[in-house]
């Protein structure tokens, strides 16, 4: 039997490493800058999304584009200065298996929501780019997820049709635009912030704890 050939998209924030504490402070920072709480509710509801739809959600249009870009500017240097002061590992099994899809031959991608310096700041302390064949950020995208274009626009770029493609989410947006997009998907619970019931409910293939209950034979019965 001939090995299905099919590439890898994954999701940053929550599904290679678990940041989710260092965003929630510095979008409640920002958000209290501008005269606007944010709650653990608020974070939840925009887990997965870009900046753009996040300050749209918290302020409306009582924000200007302008003021807009330049508070998730701000918000944005906080979160880089803490990763970088407190540091940022790989979640648990991540890197064993972006390896083992590395070494058979697998390209694989990145298509998050995050600003490319968020991206380039992790995959530098991570020491991880040299595995990924395509990268795709929130700034190269029109339409947030759930809207399927950061994941199309890296099937794209690997050159690999969207439905020979398996995207690893932490959020139910995320698992929304990759089913949208034709893709498998694999629902990662790891860092607690959608239940599995939630991603589940929102079309993932397949569902794990933490990504050192998958592997790559697992992945291939998906085809």
């Amino acid at each position: 039997m001939t090995t299905p050939t099919f590439g890898i998209i994954w999701d940053m924030d929550g599904t290679l490493v678990d940041t989710a504490e260092h965003h929630h402070i510095a979008w409640r920072n920002a958000a209290n800058s501008a005269g606007r709480n944010f709650s653990q509710q608020d974070f939840a509801n925009t887990f997965g999304h870009r900046n753009p739809e996040i300050i749209k959600y918290l302020f409306g249009s009582a924000m200007s584009e302008k003021d807009g870009e330049e508070l998730s500017n701000r918000k944005e240097q906080e979160y880089r200065d803490a990763i970088s002061k407190h540091g940022v590992s790989l979640l648990p099994g991540a890197r064993e298996l972006i390896e083992d899809f590395h070494r058979n031959g697998h390209l694989q991608a990145i298509g998050t929501s995050a600003p490319r310096a968020n991206l380039e700041q992790i995959l530098k302390q991570t020491n991880i780019s040299s595995f990924f064949a395509a990268t795709v950020t929130g700034q190269d995208t029109q339409r947030g997820k759930p809207n399927p274009e950061v994941f199309l626009k890296a099937a794209s770029i690997l050159n690999i049709a969207p439905n020979k493609c398996v995207v690893f989410e932490d959020a139910e947006a995320g698992i929304k635009a990759a089913k949208a997009a034709g893709m498998r998907c694999v629902g990662v619970c790891t860092g607690g912030h959608s239940s599995a019931e939630d991603l589940k409910s929102v079309g993932a293939d397949l569902i794990v704890p933490n990504l050192t209950r998958i592997n790559r034979d697992i992945i291939i019965g998906l085809f």
